[in-house]
């Protein structure tokens, strides 16, 4: 068979079992008295009308009408950009841990699929996946055949042996050459210990779709074999990554709590930091001087933990959690380019809380200068994935011309941040590139 044959059966194959997802479609929707939070800024406007045609925001104007749109009459009520996780692992977020190690990948995918549904339902309409083989689950809601948000994928995390990304059981170590755990079998992990394997394990994922790539600068919580302060690969290491992201058009991002390891990734090139619950002044001033992105999630020790109580895990959250304040006191002192995420994983109770993480950042921040983190702020970070960003248009704003992700909430959000805690409720509206999945309004 030639190649052209092959690949027009291949499309033909993929045609026949890729069917739409419920929502609803029109050539035009119109907005009708509503009140925007445009994302960059801090207020909201006077009630205007907002035309979508086709998956973009087409006009922003009282007088806004077209014959033949869909009218959803907003009632004064707010509408507002689709709020984006700038840290999540799909993948992992709704099975535990034991769960994930065993279980055959087609179950994770399963479980997968609901969550990424479900995240949509929350509102969130982009993420930026930072590890874990979401590439099938990613072109799956590209296609229509399941509902969920854009995902920015970073493919499997590299990691160091005994590193962040090393779930690998003690009694399989030490590790035959080249042999490769059930993490990395399924594209979970990557386990890398030299500048060449460093650079493959960049270049596969990006050969497969990566946006952006992710590596393991330092310990972590839920791994077993690194302490919380261990720093993670060489700065060579660490730099062959950047060389083979930078080539592709795009970044490294690194999981990184301490001084020196981001330190040292910063050295490399590194162009965000996920994290950093434990930075001193001097870091993260360094950070700004060199305009590094600052990922941060709103960890604090007020919800349920994964980890048993005096469980070495545990140890290391509790540790963690308590750099969080100050964190996000030297992100603000030094008007550091921060992001947003949740980073929840292992269990689908804490996965559902996503708009209550977000609510949480009232502890730190102003209700609209959060929402401006989770929309507009947010934005700007996806878009550091250049060329290889997989959405081309503009995200995390209601502006002419930006892609129609719009959620239509009922209240003000600036005033009550609490109404994104509870989507189900106050989420009437949800759009995604111009298609409404959900409309309380209709009923």
């Amino acid at each position: 068979m030639q190649p052209k044959s092959m690949m027009a059966l291949l499309a033909l194959g993929l045609a026949s079992v890729v069917a739409p997802v419920s929502a609803q479609t029109s050539p035009e929707t119109l907005f009708r008295n509503v009140r925007v939070f445009d994302g960059p800024h801090l207020t909201l406007t006077e009630p205007t009308n907002v035309l979508v045609r086709g998956n973009k925001i087409a006009v922003i104007d009282g007088a806004a009408s077209s014959p033949g749109a869909t009218v959803i009459d907003g009632g004064g009520r707010t509408l507002m950009p689709g709020l984006i996780d700038a840290h999540t692992h799909i993948m992992f977020n709704s099975l535990s841990q034991a769960a994930l190690l065993t279980v055959d990948v087609g179950f994770i995918n399963i479980v997968a699929e609901k969550a990424a549904t479900d995240m949509l339902m929350r509102g969130f309409t982009s993420i930026r996946d930072l590890g874990g083989p979401a590439f099938g689950l990613k072109r799956a809601i590209d296609s229509g055949l399941v509902a969920g948000p854009r995902i920015w994928p970073s493919g499997a995390m590299i990691s160091q042996t005994g590193g962040h990304g090393d779930f690998r059981l003690p009694n399989e170590l030490p590790a035959a050459p080249d042999a490769f755990g059930y993490a990395d079998r399924i594209g979970a992990a990557a386990i890398a210990d030299d500048e060449a394997t460093v650079r493959k394990r960049a270049r596969e994922q990006l050969a497969l779709g990566a946006t952006q790539i992710k590596l393991m600068a330092g310990g972590g919580v839920s791994s077993n074999y690194d302490p919380l302060d261990v720093t993670q690969f060489t700065v060579a290491e660490l730099r062959a990554a950047v060389e083979a992201a930078e080539n592709w058009g795009t970044y490294v991002t690194v999981h990184a709590y301490t001084p020196r390891a981001v330190r040292q990734a910063i050295e490399a090139g590194v162009k965000c930091i996920d994290h950093g619950n434990m930075l001193d002044d001097a870091t993260v001033r360094l950070m700004a001087d060199k305009g590094i992105w600052w990922s941060m999630q709103p960890f604090t020790d007020d919800g349920n933990s994964a980890f048993a109580e005096g469980s070495p895990n545990r140890i290391k959250q509790l540790t963690m959690f308590g750099g969080t304040d100050t964190a996000y006191a030297l992100a603000k002192k030094y008007k550091i380019r921060t992001a947003w995420g949740t980073d929840t994983l292992f269990d689908p109770t804490v996965a559902a809380q996503q708009g209550q993480m977000l609510a949480k950042m009232v502890k730190w921040y102003t209700s609209a200068e959060a929402l401006k983190i989770a929309t507009y702020d947010n934005g700007q970070l996806l878009a550091l994935s250049g060329p290889r960003s997989p959405y081309p248009g503009v995200l995390g704003v209601v502006e002419v011309d930006a892609l129609a992700d719009l959620v239509l909430v009922d209240g003000d959000p600036i005033k009550d941040i609490n109404l994104v805690a509870d989507a189900a409720k106050n989420f009437l509206i949800i759009m995604k590139d111009g298609r409404i999945y959900k409309n309380l309004l209709a009923r």
